[in-house]
């Protein structure tokens, strides 16, 4: 018996929003690049659009090379956000907080330059970003806490483990 064509299920709002459950506690706010003929503007965060309640206490930026993954890590003192700027990445997510109502679920989230965007990655959540782009990709990161060179507010574990069940592998299209 031949295969039976399946129907696409909508992934998206008519004016590109994601449709998907987030891992509790994750925010996405897409922002606006505004552009005239010097150049663009781009607001990342600002206060009193009550996007997370923590005050600006460090910021700094970082890179991902084409086709590199940063990650397995989580924090356990602080929450992410973190703004794309540049580049195409998919940042996989994955809920292992005992309490949670999404534990065990994994968010996998396409982030561009084409639709900036500010995330909110709560502590405990384990995260990776893969830059599936051709270009570096860049990214403003304001943590909810600075880092403390001393004993960093980081945990690891290598991409392939035994604790989050996925495997980043370069996928087929349909």
């Amino acid at each position: 018996m031949p295969m039976q064509p399946k129907q696409d299920v909508a992934t998206v709002t008519p004016d590109g929003k994601p449709l998907g459950r987030l891992i509790d506690g994750v925010h996405v706010r897409y922002a606006t690049t505004l552009q005239d003929d010097r150049g663009t503007l781009c607001e990342i965060l600002n206060p009193a659009w009550g996007f997370h309640p923590a005050p600006f206490s460090y910021v700094y930026q970082f890179t991902i090379r084409p086709g590199m993954v940063k990650g397995w890590h989580q924090h356990h003192q602080h929450d992410d956000r973190i703004f794309i700027s540049q580049g195409t990445v998919k940042v996989v997510l994955y809920d292992d907080r005992p309490d949670s109502p999404t534990r065990g679920m994994i968010n996998e989230i396409v982030r561009s330059d084409l639709h900036r965007s500010v995330m909110t990655i709560p502590q405990f959540v384990w995260h990776a970003h893969h830059n599936i782009g051709n270009a570096d990709a860049l990214f403003i990161s304001m943590p909810t806490r600075a880092y403390d060179h001393a004993s960093p507010d980081v945990y690891r574990l290598p991409l392939e483990n035994d604790v989050i069940p996925y495997r980043f592998e370069k996928k087929l299209g349909w």
